[in-house]
């Protein structure tokens, strides 16, 4: 008993080996009896007692109440059920840090512990440490000792002793890993610290806004004409494979312009890719950009496209989020005549065709420019407010929607909304946590400085909030003669946001104004600590058209960057994390099985322990949008090189599809990614998992809207790509407003144009609203116009 008050208890746990060890650990899954699934009464002595599964819950809808109303003498506890289904296998010598939340309405309630011999069988072991009472939720930590010898599996839970009752939830047993030594530099202490950046020597062929890991490793690059009127006008529309293990490129035939399209990877790997662009916009502005109805796929294999049935509206940046089910949803963007698209689309992975809109449920409402909708875990769809051009939708600009039910429930809390034009959302590791990171931002049509305003929100809480996140990191800001310390609030949109096989977040690229002011400055977001660690910055510049994703070798590729006088950087710049310079990396020397199914346990090997296994979805990015990307962890057992993994029963957690297998060892070295398949059984849905799935956000407080009244299309802007159309071309972008910083002159706007090299601009038509070519030659910023101020 001296263990109850001794220095096993821990006010700082060491990092585990394994994930949480026990089997419903918040007692959501119900049993055969009156206790829930892997959970027994237990107990002796003269008392009255009562076991209540309640629905006082800290997270989830169930939680386990032990009550005494009298007692002469024993205890009653609930405990893991002693059978080899439900007890955790422990090893002997090793220690476990076990953890749960209680309230109690007695000082009589321990943490008791049982053992289960080889030889003798089931047999009481040690009590580790009194609840002290508690009227709300409360976290108690304690350690165990070393395993008895002869000792496979234990259980445990919590005594009570006393009269009066403690409510728990919420249970979780981890390994200890064993001591760690300090991983030794591989590369100068600059490098180890804050990782290294390198441009490739061979630069994009293709200037690609789109991009998609694909399973077998290489990467798809979708061009379209580029944002290049001219390659429009002559049909010229490329894509590009690229090979991270050879450096190679192959462009690939590209039967429509894909600019601006959306996309995301099928359950079998192939890319569906929706929309894109049908025209630019005219020279008078009276016409917008346009979007087509056509669809097709990409093949990795075979590396070409093929046609799918049409869409049932143009979306010219249309979302693109996949389904628990493999089905993909679709919403926003722009029509074939420049008005934004109220329809919503929905693929049938089964039929492998665009349903019909009479069978999509339909909101009617405009969800803006590749609207940021996520996955959530019980299959509704969170707008996380990220978007793309102007302000956000109206209302609080963040929102639920269930698809099913065909409500929009308005969220609080997003910081700003209308600056968050060209944020990144991310939904952060593990996807179980189920928070998500909203980062920066500005508006492309009053054009202020970016910001630096993060969000971060729970959507486990019953009424989920955003709430304000720590500011993004600073670095310098290239304002047209060379880069200099960002000041004030100065931050970036055009973000770039990467789920790291560690299980951090890193933010990179971005600029300051709509397509101009490259912002240098990359960070290391760490969702336990919620805090960024700036690093090594990416020597190019990465604003507008640009995009940042995963390899499967753990490092970061970066390309694109389109600034407002038309061109294009074709460089390619790759991080290397801090994590692949601390020596070896863990090695996955086998895969039993590459086929998964949900709720399988799988098995890998390994050359060296290993701390945590998770699955990442393969990126498909554009504009600062990847909905789809998260980070699955796999609670494992460790039986020397061998891992067992134990993969989710909810396919809305993980969607079916490929995704890259990342062992990562105690220091935080990820090994390199092995592919692995998720699917099926097709019967599975989210309702029949048998993993642990809180119930949250039920009837989150807010605005709650049905599908609205049915109309057509939504008035959308000209200019709504930040363009003012009397100047220049489509490619050629004049900004509608320039920078708080520019006075309202002709000399200071076209010093400021010249400064950022837009070169010639011809004026289109008779109007001159910015007042760029006073001696009306039809040349904007000429000699003239600026002698004439």
């Amino acid at each position: 008993m001296s263990a109850l008050t001794g220095g096993l208890l821990l006010t700082a746990p060491q990092p585990a080996s394994a994930a949480n060890l026990i089997k419903n650990p918040g007692f959501e899954t119900a049993g055969t009896g009156d206790m829930p699934y892997c959970w027994e009464k237990s107990g002796w002595g003269d008392n009255d007692f009562s076991f209540t599964t309640t629905a006082d819950a800290h997270t989830g809808t169930r939680a386990m109440k032990v009550e005494l109303t009298r007692r002469v003498d024993g205890d009653r506890k609930a405990l893991i059920t002693e059978s080899a289904a439900c007890a955790p296998v422990v090893t002997p010598g090793r220690q476990y840090d076990l953890s749960l939340w209680y309230k109690t309405t007695t000082p009589d309630a321990s943490l008791t512990l049982f053992r289960h011999d080889a030889t003798a069988g089931w047999q009481y072991w040690t009590d580790l440490k009194t609840l002290g009472m508690a009227a709300d939720w409360t976290e108690a930590s304690v350690r165990t000792p070393e395993v008895p010898a002869g000792t496979d599996r234990i259980s445990w839970g919590v005594s009570v002793y006393g009269t009066g009752s403690a409510t728990t939830d919420d249970y979780t047993m981890e390994q200890v890993s064993d001591p760690v030594p300090e991983p030794e530099c591989t590369a100068t202490a600059e490098e180890c610290a804050n990782g290294r950046w390198d441009v490739l020597p061979t630069e994009n062929p293709v200037r690609s806004m789109h991009s998609v890991v694909l399973h077998n490793g290489k990467v798809l690059l979708i061009a379209g004409s580029g944002n290049d009127p001219e390659m429009f006008e002559a049909g010229t529309f490329t894509s590009a494979v690229y090979d991270p293990e050879t450096g190679e490129y192959r462009t690939i035939p590209t039967p429509k312009d894909m600019f601006c399209a959306g996309h995301v990877q099928l359950q079998d790997g192939r890319v569906l890719v929706m929309s894109g662009n049908k025209g630019y916009p005219s020279a008078d502005g009276t016409i917008g950009y346009q979007g087509y109805k056509d669809s097709y796929v990409f093949d990795p294999q075979t590396e070409t496209y093929t046609r799918t049935n049409d869409m049932n509206d143009g979306h010219w940046y249309p979302s693109a989020t996949v389904l628990g089910n493999g089905d993909v949803v679709s919403f926003g963007g722009l029509r074939e005549d420049s008005s934004g698209s109220v329809t919503a689309e929905r693929w049938s992975d089964a039929q492998q065709k665009w349903l019909p809109a009479w069978q999509v449920n339909q909101t009617w409402s405009y969800w803006g420019l590749y609207p940021s909708m996520i996955l959530m875990q019980d299959g509704r769809l969170f707008y996380s407010g990220s978007h793309v051009f102007g302000d956000n939708i109206p209302g609080t600009g963040s929102a639920i929607y269930d698809y099913d039910a065909n409500t929009v429930t308005q969220v609080p809390g997003l910081q700003d909304k209308d600056v968050r034009d060209q944020s990144a959302s991310v939904l952060l590791p593990p996807a179980q946590d189920q928070k998500v990171l909203t980062l920066g931002g500005g508006n492309i049509d009053s054009n202020p400085e970016a910001n630096r305003l993060t969000d971060i929100i729970d959507l486990k809480r019953p009424n989920p909030s955003y709430v304000a996140g720590p500011p993004l990191p600073q670095g310098t800001v290239d304002l047209g003669a060379g880069p200099v310390p960002q000041t004030g609030k100065q931050g970036k949109m055009y973000v770039s946001a990467v789920l790291l096989p560690d299980g951090t977040v890193l933010e990179t690229g971005g600029a300051l104004h709509n397509r101009a002011n490259p912002v240098f400055e990359s960070s290391i977001f760490d969702p336990a600590t919620e805090t960024f660690d700036p690093v090594a910055a990416d020597p190019e510049p990465r604003g507008y058209h640009s995009s940042s994703f995963l390899l499967p070798d753990g490092r970061v590729m970066s390309t694109g960057d389109n600034p407002g006088n038309g061109s294009w950087n074709h460089d390619v710049s790759v991080y290397t994390p801090p994590y692949l310079l601390k020596g070896e990396r863990p090695v996955i020397t086998s895969v039993i099985d590459t086929e998964w199914t949900y709720g399988d346990t799988q098995r890998i090997t390994v050359d060296r322990p290993v701390a945590k296994a998770e699955l990442i979805r393969p990126a498909a990015v554009t504009h600062s949008s990847d909905p789809n990307q998260r980070f699955v962890d796999l609670p494992l057992s460790v039986d020397g090189n061998n891992v067992d993994l134990n993969v989710t029963s909810n396919p809305n957690l993980a969607p079916p599809g490929w995704y890259m297998l990342f062992a990562v060892d105690a220091n935080g070295v990820p090994s390199v990614a092995k592919w692995v398949h998720l699917k099926g059984p097709d019967a599975l849905s989210a309702k029949d998992a048998s993993a642990h799935v809180h119930s949250f956000a039920d009837a989150p407080r807010g605005k709650v809207t049905g599908p609205g009244r049915k109309r057509a299309s939504q008035p959308v802007s000209p200019t709504v790509s930040g363009c003012d159309r009397h100047y220049g071309s489509a490619n050629v972008c004049v900004p509608t407003a320039f920078p708080a910083e520019v006075r309202n002159t002709t000399a200071a706007r076209c010093t400021w144009l010249a400064r950022n090299d837009y070169g010639r601009l011809e004026v289109n038509g008779e109007d001159d609203p910015l007042r760029l070519d006073p001696d009306g030659d039809g040349v904007a910023c000429g000699k003239g116009d600026v002698r004439r101020r």
